[in-house]
């Protein structure tokens, strides 16, 4: 009985073992996996993929913006894999955090083995095994053995070798090295591996994600007055490392920093307060900034010190730990004074706007209400007090805001001069300051919005000044610009009468019929039946052209004629055009007459100053049924205020990554320029003749090159020296 028990604990005590055993086993494999170099290789390789994607994908832009970019399908694949932010994203860190512990067990495991080498003589060779060296060479010296070692000692130390002396059986051993400092080279770029990534991982967002973890803190995604954000949304001044921004108008103040997070921001309190005094601001003559520093008042929080500093781009100030950037400049908050012309509707009754950069403006008024344009909001979202441009290439900047196609060659020519390409011209620069623009955003009450861009100055654009009144759709398209032709008070005043006549019925009727009495003038009884076709055909090309009627099909402008064309045999459709064309230019010149008259004004010469101002103005208003604002607004004026964008950063990771960019240097300098040689020399007397010694000389590297070979070529001959 009791050797059955005993053969049951036996059995108990293999299985242990054996388990034992097998845990040992898959511990030292995922130890040799993690310190592999096939390991540490696949890692670096996803990092390098992920730092191209950080690089071409802009990070931590606004939502919307990736969206407009890719559509709602990929923004959510992008979003899951966290490509919008990957240097903080968890699965980056992760890799950051493996690379860390691959490379330190890679040193670990090594290092050692290395010091040990280094510091050895490799002392426990035989003479047979020095004839297997392919460097090697052997001769006879008539020397004395205790006189050859001491000489040949002498030349080895003279060559930068260190030696050491070894006694065999009846012979001597001189071993040296030289170059053993190389093994450092590959202890101090490992080491600076580990060291760079943990100071990334230092001034990684990880303590921001451990506060929201592990005491609640959530991003703020609302709007509201900074200080009275909860407490949930702010990080306390003990935060250990940050990256944040703060913009602050001129004469305002901020002690918090803004830190984007993937679902709105965190707020970050700072133990002083920045005051911007002032915002300074150099340009180029290319308009490009020259030179922007920002001079501010620095007051301690704590104890209530102050004292001035001046931030520049390059030249932060450090204070407490923090350092604040000159990272870039925006507006402050500039107030804008506008004139709002109705770009529907047959009102011209202009009304005054303001607005405040940054801000938002209902759009009302009772011109507006009749015309069925209501609840608009303007979203004010820039203003440049001046705008440096290349006027030589205004054909490629400065785009209509349509594009059209017609049925034959001619047409299509007439349609490209009439839309207002520019001219091409040769790739020169032309650069000049075109004056303010502001930029807004007209939103509707369903949401929807698109973007303008307009300009304050008239600019001149192929030999004539326009109004230049860009639109996009979205933020990732370029502006199309509509031109509005200035008038003779550099003004939009008589393109503005222009557009309301032609979408009043009444005073198409009257310039259709004024045009066919100037073309007509005999009243016989013929002609009069020819006067009244001619005003019915300047009429319908009016409508046509005002995209009022069923045969505009909704359309307007030279589109509308265009498609209307359409319907005329396709070998009659250029000599059509042109009589279309024709009855249209002349028609549009009496109805800037009515209009005119209608306002008590009195004719206009007709001379070739008016004839091109008509055909511009004809080409905008053709263009004006694409821009698709109810209003046009001109700046009349402004007080610009200047703001300054500051990063605000601690970033305790700096210094350690400082010091692992040294070592890395020092290490790939260490490989690249540290070649380890060993010698050997074994001496022994000469079996053939008394008094006489035999040497054997061997020599390796790790790398041979040409250098090594000759350096072996060098010691030789000084070592045979002696030969007999």
């Amino acid at each position: 009985m009791s050797k059955s028990n005993d053969e049951v604990k036996d059995g108990e005590i293999t299985t242990a073992g054996i388990q034992l055993k097998t845990s040992r086993r898959w511990l030292a494999d995922a130890v040799e996996l993690l310190s592999s170099m096939r390991f540490a290789i696949s890692l670096l390789t996803i990092i390098a993929i992920a730092s191209v994607i950080g690089t071409v994908l802009k990070q931590n832009e606004p939502m919307p913006n990736y969206v407009n970019q890719f559509g709602p399908f990929w923004f959510e694949v992008f979003g899951k894999l966290s490509l919008y932010a990957v240097y903080s994203s968890w699965w980056f860190l992760l890799i950051m955090t493996f690379l860390v512990i691959s490379t330190s067990l890679c040193i670990a495991r090594n290092a050692p083995k290395m010091l040990k080498d280094m510091r050895s003589w490799r002392e426990n060779v035989r003479e047979q095994s020095l004839r297997n060296f392919h460097h090697k060479a052997e001769w006879t010296s008539a020397t004395a053995p205790a006189v050859l070692t001491q000489q040949l000692v002498a030349r080895i130390a003279a060559r930068g070798y260190k030696t050491k002396l070894v006694a065999k059986d009846n012979a001597t051993l001189i071993t040296a090295k030289q170059g053993a400092a190389n093994k450092w080279g590959y202890i101090f770029a490992h080491s600076a591996i580990v060291i760079i990534c943990v100071g990334g991982l230092l001034d990684s967002d990880m303590p921001i994600r451990a506060q929201q973890w592990f005491y609640g803190k959530t991003p703020f995604n609302g709007n509201g007055i900074i200080a009275d954000i909860p407490e949930e949304h702010r990080l306390g001044l003990g935060n250990p490392t940050f990256r944040g921004n703060t913009l602050i108008p001129e004469g305002s103040a901020s002690s918090t920093a803004i830190i984007p997070q993937k679902d709105g921001v965190m707020i970050q309190d700072l133990p002083f307060t920045i005051q911007l005094k002032k915002f300074i601001i150099d340009f180029y003559s290319t308009g490009m900034p020259k030179l922007f520093a920002s001079e501010v008042v620095i007051r301690d929080n704590a104890d209530g010190h102050t004292f001035p500093a001046t931030i520049k781009v390059n030249q932060p100030l450090i204070y407490k730990g923090i350092a604040v950037y000159q990272s870039s400049f925006e507006d402050g908050g500039s107030k804008l004074k506008l004139t709002a012309y109705p770009m529907a509707g047959s009102s011209e009754t202009s009304f005054p706007v303001t607005g405040e950069v940054n801000g938002t403006t209902p759009l009302a008024n009772p011109a507006l209400a009749n015309n069925g344009n209501t609840d608009y909001t303007i979203e004010w979202s820039g203003f440049r007090p001046f705008n440096v441009e290349n006027m030589a290439q205004s054909g490629d900047d400065l785009r209509a805001v349509t594009k059209t196609r017609s049925l034959n060659q001619r047409l299509s020519d007439d349609l490209s001069n009439h839309l207002g390409n520019a001219a091409k011209s040769a790739n020169k620069k032309d650069l000049r300051n075109v004056g303010p623009s502001v930029q807004y955003k007209l939103r509707d009450k369903t949401g929807q919005a698109r973007e303008f861009s307009n300009y304050m100055q008239s600019i001149k654009v192929d030999d004539a000044y326009v109004f230049l009144a860009g639109v996009r759709d979205t933020p990732d398209e370029p502006f199309r610009y509509l031109r509005i032709p200035a008038d003779d008070d550099d003004s939009v005043q008589e393109w503005m009468r222009m557009r309301a006549a032609l979408l009043n019925p009444e005073l198409r009727a009257a310039a259709a019929h004024r045009y066919a009495q100037r073309a007509i003038p005999e009243s016989r009884e013929g002609i009069a039946v020819l006067r009244v076709q001619l005003e019915q055909s300047a009429l319908r090309g009016l409508s046509l052209f005002a995209g009022d009627g069923k045969e505009a099909a909704g359309g307007a402008g030279y589109m509308a004629i265009s498609k209307f064309l359409e319907q005329v045999p396709a070998q009659e459709q250029e000599k059509a055009a042109d009589i279309f064309m024709k009855i249209l230019n002349g028609s549009m010149w009496d109805l800037w007459q009515v209009a005119r008259e209608k306002d008590g004004l009195k004719d206009l010469p007709a001379d070739e100053k008016r004839a091109r101002f008509l055909q511009l103005s004809t080409n905008a208003l053709s263009d004006a049924s694409f821009y698709n604002a109810p209003v046009y607004l001109q700046m009349t004026g402004f007080d610009e205020i200047k703001a300054s964008v500051f990063q605000v950063t601690r970033s305790p990771g700096k210094k350690v990554v400082y010091l692992g960019c040294l070592l890395l240097v020092l290490g790939v300098f260490s490989m690249l320029y540290v070649r380890e040689r060993r010698l050997w020399v074994w001496i022994r007397p000469d079996k053939d003749a008394e008094g006489q010694s035999h040497a054997l000389m061997a020599m390796s590297s790790q790398r041979k090159t040409m250098d090594f070979e000759k350096e072996f070529e060098v010691l030789k001959t000084q070592l045979k020296q002696t030969e007999a």
